[in-house]
């Protein structure tokens, strides 16, 4: 990137903030008389015009004004970031009286993706923790009636409930079964249960357990267990995603495959990624801005913030690592 002098920085930050409050091109009279610039529009317009040279701006049409370049958000955000918003750090200190009042880790989850939608206007992700290797911890039997809940503990934030027919004859079972099922457990940590050395008194209530834990990860094979997603209808609000076809694609890469999206190969976890630096072509027109958080078993998530190039960078930034800082602190 190029060094720019003090007055050259002062006009890339302008434009790019005309830019996203207004989506519109700007001229430097105008630069002049929203900012305050102790010069005169001609010494602006010399600014934008070695700014478009550098390749930072860009003039859409040859009468209009000048926007922001993807090299230029990509100067910006490295150098020129001004502090985040007062909803940024309103958020923060939300954040810190946030406490595991919830029933369950996806409600912690929804809610925080859906502060950092309203919050931003762009499309939030927040994925669930995925540890190197899932394997059961616990697993608990309770009959209710002629069903069967099985609780199972996955890791120290994941748990999971299945809901079972109970046959008559295998209710007496239980008791015993979830003794052996934990013995295993603990004989033989992260390993599978071997069921082939299941007592032959247990068959009956064994064989409707092995079958159905076996269906749960059918179900929820390795991280296929997504992320949570909110604000479409925000993104849908952009003016660069006013045509479906424009947003069809990010809509499918987030219903399909959302890791792909957070987690390309090669890529830092954590940053901001504008434009073509997105290796996924569903994101060429897209700026992202990403974070990690890790849970107390070593467990990784990741908090993300999806929308078009021209977005207000400082608190998208600030709001996703306070989610993810909050996430580490809570999960730990």
């Amino acid at each position: 990137m190029p060094h720019l002098s003090r007055r050259h920085q002062q006009v890339l930050q302008a434009t790019v903030q005309h830019y996203v409050d207004t989506v519109e091109p700007v001229g430097s009279r105008t630069l002049v008389q929203r900012f305050g610039f102790q010069t005169s529009p001609a010494t602006v317009r010399s600014a934008m015009g070695a700014l478009e040279q550098q390749g930072l701006l860009v003039q859409p049409h040859t009468s209009a004004g000048r926007i922001p370049s993807q090299r230029g958000y990509r100067l910006y955000v490295d150098s020129l970031l001004p502090p985040p918003g007062a909803g940024a750090l309103q958020l923060e200190q939300e954040l810190l009286g946030l406490s595991l009042r919830w029933a369950a880790l996806d409600d912690l989850l929804l809610h925080l993706a859906r502060r950092l939608a309203d919050l931003t206007g762009l499309l939030s992700l927040i994925t669930r923790p995925q540890g190197d290797r899932s394997a059961l911890q616990a697993v608990r039997l309770v009959p209710s009636g002629d069903r069967l809940l099985v609780f199972l503990v996955e890791n120290a934030v994941m748990t999971s409930c299945l809901n079972l027919h109970l046959p008559p004859a295998a209710a007496p079972e239980l008791l015993p079964l979830e003794r052996w099922v934990m013995d295993q457990l603990s004989l033989h940590p992260g390993q599978p249960i071997p069921w082939n050395a299941l007592p032959p008194q247990l068959q009956r209530s064994g064989w409707l357990l092995r079958e159905a834990l076996r269906s749960h990860r059918m179900a929820r094979p390795g991280d296929a267990d997504g992320a949570l997603a909110l604000g479409l209808g925000g993104l849908l609000g952009q003016p660069e995603f006013s045509r479906t076809a424009t947003l069809r694609p990010l809509v499918q890469l987030v219903e399909e495959d959302p890791h792909l999206l957070l987690q390309p190969d090669g890529r830092p976890s954590e940053g901001v990624w504008i434009g073509a630096e997105n290796p996924h072509p569903a994101l060429q027109d897209c700026a992202l801005v990403q974070a990690t958080y890790r849970t107390g078993d070593g467990s990784q998530g990741h908090v993300a913030l999806v929308g078009p190039m021209r977005m207000a960078y400082a608190t998208a930034r600030a709001a996703v690592r306070s989610v993810a800082a909050s996430l580490q602190r809570l999960l730990s």
